[in-house]
């Protein structure tokens, strides 16, 4: 019971961009289309995923036992980079049209606080192997259904003629906004 909790909890409660305020310069810049969305949020939760996996030992096996947690930010800020070259370097051989469309916002996810987040949350709740996993894999998911969501909004928007103050930007944040109205809506359910 404890892990559906972690779920619903990480995915729609306490979303991690739009409760916590995470990751959001991904979710501002590659949300115009749902393709590019989707690409990040895949590119997202491989790296989340794996870094906590790492960093869950790094914190267990080396920062805690040798009395250095202080380098705690720096080991994990170390890790996800590293993650984050393998995937481009995939995303390069792979599917050489995702990597195009997300440009400049792949090597971001090296600085997406998200991630450095829910590694330093998994380690904070002290969460074991298997629930850190699950915390991790679930916050991703939760970050890709309020990018997919949001791209799919900004792709309508493009559609209807809006005032020319509002367009780009200023659309966006007001959307982004109600868009986080809503799922506080999720807050009561766990």
């Amino acid at each position: 019971m404890s892990y559906f909790i972690i779920i619903i909890s990480a995915i729609f409660v306490n979303n991690v961009v739009l409760a916590q305020f995470l990751g959001i310069c991904p979710f501002l810049g590659v949300s115009k289309k749902i393709s590019t969305g989707i690409g990040m949020t895949g590119a997202v939760t491989f790296v989340m995923v794996i870094a906590t996996i790492f960093t869950y030992f790094i914190q267990k096996l080396v920062l805690v036992p040798f009395g250095i947690t202080y380098l705690q930010t720096i080991s994990f800020i170390l890790v996800i980079a590293s993650l984050v070259q393998l995937v481009e370097i995939v995303l390069k051989k792979v599917s050489p049209p995702l990597y195009q469309a997300l440009g400049v916002f792949l090597p971001l996810i090296t600085t997406n606080c998200a991630i450095l987040g829910v590694a330093i949350m998994t380690v904070s709740k002290n969460y074991n192997l298997v629930e850190a996993v699950v915390f991790s894999a679930a916050t991703a998911i939760g970050f890709g259904v309020a990018l997919v969501s949001f791209a799919g909004i900004r792709e309508q928007l493009d559609l209807v003629d809006l005032p020319k103050g509002m367009q780009g930007a200023p659309i966006a944040l007001v959307i982004a906004g109600i868009l986080a109205l809503a799922f506080m809506g999720f807050a009561g359910l766990v």
